[in-house]
């Protein structure tokens, strides 16, 4: 098994003068694959640990001795639960009855007149004379006005 030690110095595969802290392979082999793409197609990944690059004729023989392979056979080989076994207890969960019908509120819904923005038709008789809420206000100071034209139109801005 490889030390945990995260400062240790590790032989870049691509590049056999690179000494590579531990802790910072991960990220350097993806830079130095990029660097040196004819290296690159003549090694293989290890699939139980992708900082294990090999050259592509040795990669059976890696697989058969990695030390990183236990890992997973223990994993395959001494599962943690029986396979016919629910992992998750059943639930016990009692839903409230419930009184809404959204079919027949869409339906109802549908019988009205639709909402349109920026007009009041859709209030009929329901809301008072003085909505508020439909009543234009301006936030601008009294005696000030919205400019007619945009200030970058016709300015030679943007074209």
């Amino acid at each position: 098994m490889e030390s945990p030690d995260p400062e240790r110095l590790l032989q870049c595969p691509y590049d056999k003068k690179h000494r590579i802290r531990a802790c910072r392979f991960p990220y350097h082999l993806i830079k130095c694959k990029k660097n040196h793409p004819d290296v690159a197609k003549q090694l293989a990944t290890c699939p139980f640990n992708a900082r294990h690059l090999v050259p592509r004729a040795e990669l059976s023989h890696h697989i058969s001795i990695c030390d990183d392979r236990c890992c997973i056979e223990q994993d395959v080989v001494i599962p943690t639960r029986n396979p016919g076994e629910d992992t998750l207890p059943k639930s016990t969960l009692q839903h409230p009855p419930c009184d809404e019908d959204w079919d027949k509120e869409l339906a109802e819904e549908n019988n009205t007149t639709p909402f349109i923005w920026g007009t009041t038709s859709f209030c009929d008789n329901k809301c008072p004379a003085s909505n508020t809420a439909m009543e234009h206000k301006s936030n601008l100071a009294s005696g000030k006005q919205v400019p007619k034209t945009q200030p970058w139109k016709n300015s030679g801005y943007g074209q």
